[in-house]
């Protein structure tokens, strides 16, 4: 079974229900004080956390009086930009105290569809945990529509995890797990402590309770966990509203674990390998044994370039006698790839006119063949 302690990269998501009083509409701020306390012992142990926080409209439509019941888009949206810098406020005020800096992340479901967006919001989470911040992601409530939302922060989370490859995904929930049965309505439901395999006897266990604030019953948990346990993230359901839950959780509190099968590694490179290659590139000598040396592609070492790619599309990698290499996610257009191939890193801006990134394929965005690294 996994354990918290082992985590190297956490997300962990909090619900409405946790964050903000029901009747008052006010934050818990000394539920959030226990948490923030939470995340500060964790990271002061070398893990990366990422919180996904629900609570924006939940936080505006009491600072707006608007009414419990069911809100219309357009007051959802007006609560959301209210709350949202409500939400980001007491985050910040929350962990400023132990020395954690916070940055907030609005995303829809367009930016995790896109892979252009997908490759930046993951950059920009990348660079704020090398940077030892925490990064507090939300749904873009304010301009989401059913189109372009997620719908509930549980698979959100699942999302979050899949791109920043984290080992580990906690739903703080107002349940404590998994029951063969709701508990509520049968004596006889049995809490599961560990799911392997998300089957469709699992799917017939989840019902859709959750609280008025909540939209997220057990049905969205669980594919939440199909989403990061096939991403290499094991995911544990446990109950959020005491203090101190994370803390609760290590120290072996009720919860549900479902297993990944595999590292987010080794997903990462099995989802990009499963993708169409939309072009190719030619790589001397120097560039191909870097990659089996496990560094990024830099546009010195292509030679040739084929196909109309866009940024974020597969392409191929191929040595200078054809063979292939791997394949990988492109930092940079077809038409961009043809001007600075061949440029060392620090030519790049002069030559597109604009800064670029280093690298054409970062070694986190590649898949290689296995007799490309030995």
């Amino acid at each position: 079974m996994a354990s918290l302690a082992s985590a190297k990269r956490l997300v962990v998501k909090i619900g409405s229900a946790l964050l903000v009083d029901r009747d008052s509409g006010a934050l818990r701020a000394n539920w959030l004080k226990s948490l923030a306390a939470d995340v500060a012992a964790f990271k002061s142990r070398g893990m990366d956390v990422i919180l996904v926080s629900s609570g924006s409209i939940a936080l505006g439509r009491g600072a707006l009086g608007l009414p419990m019941s069911e809100l219309s888009l357009e007051q959802s949206q007006a609560a959301a930009a209210v709350g949202q810098i409500r939400l980001a406020r007491a985050y910040e005020e929350a962990l400023e105290p132990h020395g954690i800096k916070t940055a907030q992340i609005l995303v829809t479901l367009e930016d995790s569809a896109d892979r252009r967006r997908y490759l930046n919001s993951r950059a920009t989470m990348e660079t704020l945990l090398s940077l030892s911040v925490t990064p507090i992601v939300n749904e873009n409530d304010t301009i989401a529509t059913d189109e372009i939302r997620y719908g509930d922060n549980d698979r959100l989370a699942a999302q979050v995890a899949a791109t920043i490859g984290a080992d580990q995904l906690v739903l703080l929930s107002d349940v404590d797990g998994l029951y063969t049965a709701n508990p509520a309505e049968d004596a006889t439901a049995q809490h599961i402590a560990n799911v392997d395999v998300i089957d469709d006897a699992v799917m017939a266990m989840a019902g859709d309770a959750g609280s008025g604030l909540s939209k997220g019953g057990m049905k969205t948990k669980i594919l939440a966990a199909r989403i990061a346990t096939e991403a290499g993230c094991a995911m544990a359901i446990t109950l959020g509203s005491a203090l101190n839950p994370l803390e609760r959780l290590q120290d072996g509190t009720q919860a549900t674990w479902f297993t990944a099968k595999m590292t987010p590694k080794a997903a990462r490179k099995q989802w990009i390998t499963m993708m169409k290659p939309r072009g190719s590139v030619t790589l001397d000598a120097g560039a191909a044994k870097a990659l089996a040396g496990g560094k990024s592609l830099l546009p010195a070492g292509i030679t040739a370039t084929d196909g109309a790619f866009e940024r974020g599309d597969p392409i191929l990698m191929l040595g200078a006698d054809g063979r292939e290499l791997g394949v990988g996610l492109s930092r940079y257009t077809a038409a961009e790839t043809a001007k600075i191939m061949g440029k060392r890193s620090d030519e790049i801006e002069a030559v597109l006119g604009y800064e670029g990134r280093a690298a054409l394929i970062h070694r986190d965005d590649m898949a290689l063949n296995d007799r490309t690294t030995t």
